[in-house]
């Protein structure tokens, strides 16, 4: 396993960590948490020391399940990256039908409420990062949610601030980095193979401001692996059924045709490799969080950090 450290100012993180969405039991099909948790401490014992998750995540419980995890064998040099402000403790059947009852909130009195309940969930002291959920341009553009990161600093209830960057809003929420850099610690992105939007402004801008970049999304929801075809279906609790309706995993498929020779240079790889591996071949990317609901995919997942970053000299003749 492979580390640097998470921006100018962000902790030393592995440069693949562990994606916990998908353990918390909601959106992604099927899980059983004795699976789940042999899949954390797998991605521990390979050295892997960036955990990513929110407190929306089954509603808390990616977060419970971390702490029984780091309960039973010590935090050591465990960094736990959650996220606030999608509200599901105050939202009603009439909110976000697509992920269960879910409403955006980012007053200051929220998202410090959320983190001071994440804290206690995790069995923490203080959260390592605390990453604003993916907000739309209008909440961020409010004083609120960056007052809120700021009082949680103050108070030691946070250690670094982030913001998860609204997915296809890279380039318009770009700007908020000349903003706030001064509150920013980290970013996180949706980036990977065939969504590249972040390489226009965002990452130039995370490079100028040495804020640390987390890759997330970097398999694009599996499709990267190899395993699904345009025959593919998914479930009524797994979000794939939307985010990957038919429409648009026939558009992607075709899409990753065009780098059919890219993986082929790597014949003794896996595509999920290989395409984890460019997720941290840009300059401005320091880590890349893949879910695992295995422990399995999590062995998979770490050997990209051990392969490296792809050489710019690649990159240029099958990707650029």
């Amino acid at each position: 396993m492979q580390y640097q450290r998470l921006g100018k100012r962000g902790p030393m993180v592995s440069t693949m960590g562990f994606g916990a969405w998908a353990i918390g039991g909601m959106n992604w099909g099927k899980t059983d948490d004795e699976v789940s948790i042999n899949a954390l401490n797998e991605a521990i014992d390979r050295g892997v020391t960036l955990i990513d998750t929110a407190d929306v995540y089954g509603f808390g419980h990616s977060e419970d399940l971390i702490s029984q995890v780091i309960k039973k064998r010590g935090k050591g040099n465990i960094i736990i990256a959650t996220k606030a402000g999608n509200d599901f403790y105050n939202a009603t059947t009439d909110d976000d039908k697509g992920y269960g009852p879910i409403r955006q909130t980012y007053t200051k009195e929220y998202l410090i409420f959320a983190a001071e309940n994440s804290i206690k969930r995790l069995g923490v002291e203080a959260l390592d990062i605390l990453q604003l959920h993916s907000p739309n341009l209008e909440k961020l553009e409010q004083d609120e949610p960056w007052l809120a990161l700021e009082q949680l600093k103050r108070d030691g209830k946070i250690k670094h601030a982030g913001l998860s960057i609204q997915s296809f809003k890279e380039n318009e929420q770009a700007h908020l980095l000349d903003l706030h850099h001064d509150i920013l610690d980290s970013i996180q992105v949706r980036y990977n193979l065939l969504e590249r939007e972040a390489e226009e402004n965002l990452f130039p801008k995370a490079i100028q401001y040495g804020i640390g970049v987390i890759v997330r999304i970097p398999l694009l929801f599996g499709l990267l692996t190899g395993k699904f075809n345009s025959a593919t279906t998914f479930g009524e609790d797994d979000h794939r059924k939307m985010n990957l309706s038919p429409e648009k995993l026939r558009t992607y498929l075709q899409k990753l045709e065009n780098y059919k020779p890219f993986f082929e240079h790597y014949p003794d790889q896996s595509l999920a490799q290989v395409s984890l591996r460019f997720c941290i071949s840009h300059p401005a990317c320091h880590t890349a969080i893949p879910g695992a609901k295995t422990s399995k995919q999590v062995h998979e997942n770490t050997a990209s950090s051990d392969l490296g970053p792809i050489p710019e000299d690649v990159l240029k003749k099958f990707v650029d």
